[in-house]
Protein backbone atom coordinates (compact mmCIF):
# COMPACT_ATOMS: atom_id res chain seq x y z
CA UNK A 1 0.00 0.00 0.00
CA UNK A 2 1.36 3.40 -0.98
CA UNK A 3 1.72 6.20 1.52
CA UNK A 4 3.29 9.62 1.56
CA UNK A 5 5.70 11.20 4.01
CA UNK A 6 6.51 14.86 3.62
CA UNK A 7 8.69 17.54 5.09
CA UNK A 8 9.47 21.11 4.14
CA UNK A 9 12.96 21.09 5.66
CA UNK A 10 15.79 19.49 3.66
CA UNK A 11 17.67 18.13 6.65
CA UNK A 12 14.49 16.60 8.05
CA UNK A 13 13.60 15.20 4.61
CA UNK A 14 16.96 13.43 4.43
CA UNK A 15 16.32 12.12 7.94
CA UNK A 16 12.97 10.72 6.76
CA UNK A 17 14.74 9.06 3.87
CA UNK A 18 17.26 7.49 6.25
CA UNK A 19 14.62 6.28 8.69
CA UNK A 20 12.17 4.93 6.08
CA UNK A 21 13.92 2.40 3.83
CA UNK A 22 10.60 1.75 2.09
CA UNK A 23 10.58 5.22 0.46
CA UNK A 24 10.76 4.56 -3.28
CA UNK A 25 10.47 8.07 -4.73
CA UNK A 26 11.63 11.59 -3.90
CA UNK A 27 9.33 14.32 -5.26
CA UNK A 28 10.93 17.76 -5.01
CA UNK A 29 10.82 21.19 -6.55
CA UNK A 30 14.07 22.16 -8.23
CA UNK A 31 14.00 25.62 -6.63
CA UNK A 32 13.99 25.47 -2.83
CA UNK A 33 14.61 28.10 -0.19
CA UNK A 34 17.71 27.70 1.90
CA UNK A 35 21.20 26.41 1.37
CA UNK A 36 20.27 23.42 -0.79
CA UNK A 37 18.20 23.28 -3.97
CA UNK A 38 16.22 20.30 -5.24
CA UNK A 39 19.07 19.07 -7.42
CA UNK A 40 21.45 18.97 -4.47
CA UNK A 41 18.79 17.31 -2.33
CA UNK A 42 18.33 14.64 -5.01
CA UNK A 43 22.09 14.14 -5.37
CA UNK A 44 22.44 13.59 -1.62
CA UNK A 45 19.38 11.34 -1.51
CA UNK A 46 20.76 9.25 -4.39
CA UNK A 47 24.15 9.06 -2.70
CA UNK A 48 22.40 7.53 0.31
CA UNK A 49 19.92 5.45 -1.72
CA UNK A 50 21.19 4.83 -5.29
CA UNK A 51 18.00 3.00 -6.39
CA UNK A 52 15.70 5.81 -5.27
CA UNK A 53 13.55 7.32 -8.03
CA UNK A 54 13.40 11.11 -8.33
CA UNK A 55 10.59 13.24 -9.71
CA UNK A 56 11.31 16.95 -10.05
CA UNK A 57 8.81 19.75 -10.46
CA UNK A 58 9.24 23.42 -11.30
CA UNK A 59 7.48 26.42 -12.70
CA UNK A 60 10.45 26.84 -15.03
CA UNK A 61 10.40 25.07 -18.38
CA UNK A 62 12.60 22.01 -18.99
CA UNK A 63 14.65 24.07 -21.47
CA UNK A 64 15.35 26.74 -18.85
CA UNK A 65 16.37 24.06 -16.37
CA UNK A 66 18.58 22.19 -18.86
CA UNK A 67 20.57 25.37 -19.52
CA UNK A 68 21.76 25.25 -15.92
CA UNK A 69 22.29 21.50 -15.84
CA UNK A 70 20.35 18.63 -17.43
CA UNK A 71 18.21 16.46 -15.18
CA UNK A 72 19.61 13.27 -16.68
CA UNK A 73 17.44 10.23 -16.06
CA UNK A 74 15.17 11.99 -13.57
CA UNK A 75 11.52 12.57 -14.35
CA UNK A 76 10.13 16.10 -14.60
CA UNK A 77 6.60 17.44 -14.05
CA UNK A 78 6.04 21.10 -14.99
CA UNK A 79 3.88 23.32 -12.80
CA UNK A 80 0.99 23.76 -12.67
CA UNK A 81 -0.16 20.15 -12.72
CA UNK A 82 -3.31 18.24 -11.87
CA UNK A 83 -3.62 15.36 -9.43
CA UNK A 84 -4.11 13.06 -12.43
CA UNK A 85 -0.88 14.30 -14.04
CA UNK A 86 1.02 13.89 -10.76
CA UNK A 87 -0.35 10.36 -10.35
CA UNK A 88 0.66 9.45 -13.89
CA UNK A 89 4.20 10.86 -13.51
CA UNK A 90 4.71 9.09 -10.17
CA UNK A 91 3.66 5.82 -11.80
CA UNK A 92 6.04 6.41 -14.71
CA UNK A 93 8.92 7.30 -12.37
CA UNK A 94 8.39 4.21 -10.24
CA UNK A 95 8.13 1.98 -13.31
CA UNK A 96 11.37 3.27 -14.85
Amino acid sequence: QARTVADDDIKAALGLLDSHPDIALLFTDIVLAGPMNGRLLAEEALRRRPKLRVLFTSGYTPDEIARERPLGESAFLPKPFSVAELTRKIGEALAS
